[in-house]
């Protein structure tokens, strides 16, 4: 199988990285970080303007219509910088629910406003000790009317103080199979606990007391949606180990210029057969990326192990 970039997801790759570059260098990392919101509405509103955000949705709401591997070039640059914006959290997660399952009407009153940067979403599924099982969830929908109400809680919400809208995954009382539910943030009986993750991600725990929902808050067939959470999440999976091959990459390629340039004893510390053989090893371990061949040509003039 050819895995391979295209020259139109090479091109939207190249476009990434120049900006990464010229506006997202390490410095301006920090900075974002340390801000009171944790992320920049700028260079959100900068992923929108570069089509990103509508990356994988259809053109019928503004979209492109790309596939998991046109994300993929985005989400491995965006490893190698670190970005801090809820990217995955929006485009690969809680907006798939709405574009994969909604309806025409929420499709039609939700994914603009997404591929425009104007709604950020989250996808509010774990919940204490549930650990990896996306089939335990105890958060209970009740009908009441001609809505729902919500109760319980999730934790661990990626995104979640920065998200306007949540995804909430939640087990019908009369089918006891899992809903979802498009929940606002500032809905009554909502609370969150937003804290920083250990690689500096904006996330939260939510409470839902007695959230009362309209019937247009239900996304798809009511007690039917752990197959649909099984396939997203897969589907983020895939985004997530092409943004760790991207952060990978770069601790790799920063290690070798190091290995190049810093002198101990008058020679490069490259030089010394002990690391040529460790880092030969961390090249060859891996399968190839699609940068791979020409980062190989890049350095095999400079370093005989590369």
């Amino acid at each position: 199988m050819n895995f391979d970039y295209n020259e139109e997801q090479q091109l939207l790759a190249d476009s990434v990285r120049r900006f990464i570059r010229e506006d997202y260098d390490f410095e301006s990392r920090k900075k974002i970080v340390a801000s009171a919101g944790g992320w920049s509405e700028q260079v959100w509103g900068t992923f929108a303007e570069m089509g990103l955000l509508g990356l994988p949705f259809s053109p019928d709401y503004g979209g492109f219509g790309g596939g998991a591997v046109d994300l993929m070039s985005v989400m491995e640059l965006f490893g190698e910088a670190l970005v801090v914006e809820p990217y995955l959290a929006t485009v690969g997660l809680a907006a798939q629910f709405v574009a994969r399952t909604g309806t025409a009407a929420q499709k039609k009153r939700i994914l603009p406003q997404v591929v425009a940067g104007e709604l950020k979403m989250a996808f509010a599924q774990t919940e204490k000790d549930a650990r990896y099982n996306l089939g335990q969830v105890a958060t209970t929908a009740r009908k009441t009317g001609g809505g729902w109400q919500l109760d319980g809680g999730k934790c661990a919400v990626i995104g979640g103080p920065i998200a306007e809208m949540l995804v909430v995954s939640a087990r019908s009382a009369d089918t006891g199979g899992i809903s979802l539910f498009l929940v606002e943030r500032e809905a009554k009986g909502v609370a969150l606990k937003p804290y920083r993750t250990l690689d500096e991600l904006r996330a939260a725990d939510i409470s839902l007391e007695g959230v009362t929902l309209g019937a247009d808050a239900l996304l798809g067939k009511e007690g039917g949606a752990l197959a649909l959470i099984e396939e997203v999440v897969d589907y983020a999976t895939a985004l997530l180990c092409a943004e760790a091959v991207g952060a990978i990459k770069y601790a790799n390629d920063a290690t070798l210029e190091y290995l190049k340039t810093r002198k101990q004893f008058g020679v490069p510390i490259g030089m010394f057969q002990a690391l040529q053989h460790r880092m030969s090893r961390r090249r060859r371990s891996r399968s190839p990326t699609p940068a791979d061949t020409s980062a190989r040509k890049r350095y095999s003039c400079m370093a005989p192990w590369a």
